[in-house]
């Protein structure tokens, strides 16, 4: 049964005559003491937030001179007391709480300044499990959600940027502050707290190895507002999500912007992809995306050869696209980028010499990450769905030459076999049904996102035409190619689009119950075919 009360309308300004300070992160408590202690606020404190007041010559109460009790069980506990709450709790309109304040000689606190012992920055650490506990606040919380609740009297302080506001609107309304301001205040607080307990309950998941725990808890930290979303009539912003660890997967999140106008929610959006994407290669590789799907992909000896091939497999779609690299970016590959008009350019470091030759663009998003993530690495994928969301561990799956079943009679070449996995670990990376040609290291046709894989098969295959043609090429780019599908061929018809696009391998899931006709299909033709055992769905 709900509780129910009649509340009278909360004032718009209350006075603050008396503050409750006990912080973890000491960020602008001197300066903020003074300026209350200057307003004629008295200051009740506790443990090292009191020293170091009092040791800037800042008078603060003890609050355990408050009380009448002290701090015990290694200061576990100290604020969990009625004389604490109660003039945290306290209605000043309601005569029945007045009279309360006045049996028990309970203190009205009109102002709280806490933040929480520093689990999240503990555990990113690397703390051992009983120092991480520890530092799990309770009395922090206790008060900011009993200040909170009742904003209609009390301001509550969770975060030392907020203190500057504070202060702003005291100085403004006479030692006052709004309701408007201890309203956000109070909505700022809820939210802290709910993270707070967020990072502890998927801490604990953690320690207990459930990857999927019955509740899951998810909070982000606000990075960035968007001019708009997908579409200008939404609205957007990017959030950070660090890991049950306090971990933060290197790229977009954690980039330094070195130059360009703000990145948009297309942007990042395709940033990601195309990080993720450089990522899965060993040697030198360029990712060129546009609209989230590949559209050129290839590894080489060095940066600049590796744009130049991936650039080749789709020029047209490449104009205004996202580019990634898995090396620092050096200066003649930034030059080569530089005569595309491109959106996007991330890489793990970018030389001097590259900022210099990219500095021209003024419009160009360049992005450095400092490092590059690992592609096996485990984490959390998300899919919102109405009303609920569909959460499964990311695809880090990854195919080496021991797990590949060759099912045809010819066996694929060491060529062919370097372009099977490469072309493999590229379909992982576009959107299904998806068909990826390869010759040579580099992408030469992607087919994405079509509901047949035959039609994915021959777009690819016209794009790779086209491309040729483009180039003065008579020759389509997948003849002699080898072709990888996300997912096993239902029926052969797929495969015969590939090999009429000059195809001469293929690696494929496998897993269909056509499977024997598609062999045979494989062998009639001549082709080298492998299975992985493993599919690459992208929805």
């Amino acid at each position: 049964m709900a509780v129910s009360i009649n509340l009278p309308p909360s004032p718009d300004l209350v006075k603050i005559t008396r503050a409750l300070i006990s912080v973890s992160d000491k960020t602008g408590l001197v300066e903020f003491g003074k300026f209350l202690a200057s307003s004629g606020v008295e200051i009740l404190s506790t443990g090292g937030t009191r020293k170091a007041l009092v040791d800037a010559g800042i008078p603060a109460i003890e609050v355990a001179e408050v009380t009448g009790f002290p701090e015990i069980l290694d200061g576990r506990v100290k604020t969990l007391h009625p004389k604490v709450h109660g003039g945290l709790l306290a209605v000043r309109g309601l005569q029945d709480h007045k009279a309360a304040l006045e049996s028990h000689d309970l203190p009205e606190i009109d102002l709280l300044v806490v933040n929480l012992y520093p689990f999240e920055s503990t555990v990113a650490g690397g703390a051992d499990a009983a120092t991480c506990i520890e530092n799990i606040d309770i009395g922090g919380p206790a008060m900011i959600r009993a200040a909170a609740k009742n904003h209609g009297y009390v301001t509550v302080s969770t975060h030392p940027e907020q203190l500057a506001e504070i202060r702003a609107e005291m100085e403004e309304n006479e030692g006052s502050t709004s309701l408007k301001l201890r309203r956000r205040l109070a909505g700022e607080a809820y939210s802290r707290t709910a993270a707070y307990d967020s990072r502890i309950a998927n801490w604990f998941a953690a320690e207990r190895e459930e990857v999927l725990p019955a509740t899951l808890p998810v909070s982000g930290t606000e990075g960035q507002t968007l001019r708009y979303g997908e579409n200008p009539h939404q609205q957007a912003a990017f959030y950070q999500m660090p890991d049950a660890r306090g971990y933060v997967r290197p790229g977009v999140a954690t980039a330094e912007q070195l130059q360009g106008k703000e990145l948009s929610y297309n942007n990042l959006n395709d940033t990601d992809a195309a990080f993720e994407l450089a990522a899965e290669f060993e040697q030198p590789a360029v990712a060129i995306i546009k609209h989230a799907n590949p559209c050129g992909v290839a590894t080489a000896s060095t940066l600049l050869e590796a744009w130049k091939q991936a650039l080749r497999c789709d020029p047209v779609s490449a104009f205004g696209g996202v580019i990634a690299v898995n090396r620092p970016l050096d200066a003649s590959t930034a030059e080569e980028i530089g005569k595309l008009f491109v959106e996007v350019i991330i890489a793990p470091q970018v030389s001097e010499d590259a900022k210099s030759v990219l500095s021209s663009k003024k419009n160009l998003r360049l992005l450095q990450t400092g490092t590059m993530p690992d592609p096996a690495a485990p984490g959390l994928a998300f899919k919102n769905l109405s009303g609920g969301l569909l959460v499964q561990t990311r695809d880090n799956g990854r195919i080496v030459v021991e797990d590949l079943k060759v099912v045809t009679k010819r066996a694929p070449t060491e060529q062919e076999m370097r372009d099977l996995l490469f072309a493999f670990r590229v379909g992982k990376h576009v959107k299904s049904n998806a068909i990826v040609y390869v010759k040579n290291g580099a992408t030469v046709g992607v087919g994405a996102g079509q509901m047949s894989r035959v039609d994915s098969a021959r777009i690819a295959a016209r794009k790779a035409a086209d491309a040729a043609e483009a180039s003065g090429q008579s020759e389509a780019l997948t003849k002699g190619s080898v072709v990888a599908s996300d997912a096993f061929f239902p029926f052969a018809d797929g495969l015969m689009a590939a090999v009429e696009a000059g195809a001469t391998a293929v690696i494929q899931p496998g897993g269909s119950i056509r499977d024997d006709e598609v062999i045979a299909a494989a062998d009639e033709a001549g082709l080298a075919m492998v299975f992985t055992g493993m599919r690459h769905f992208r929805h």
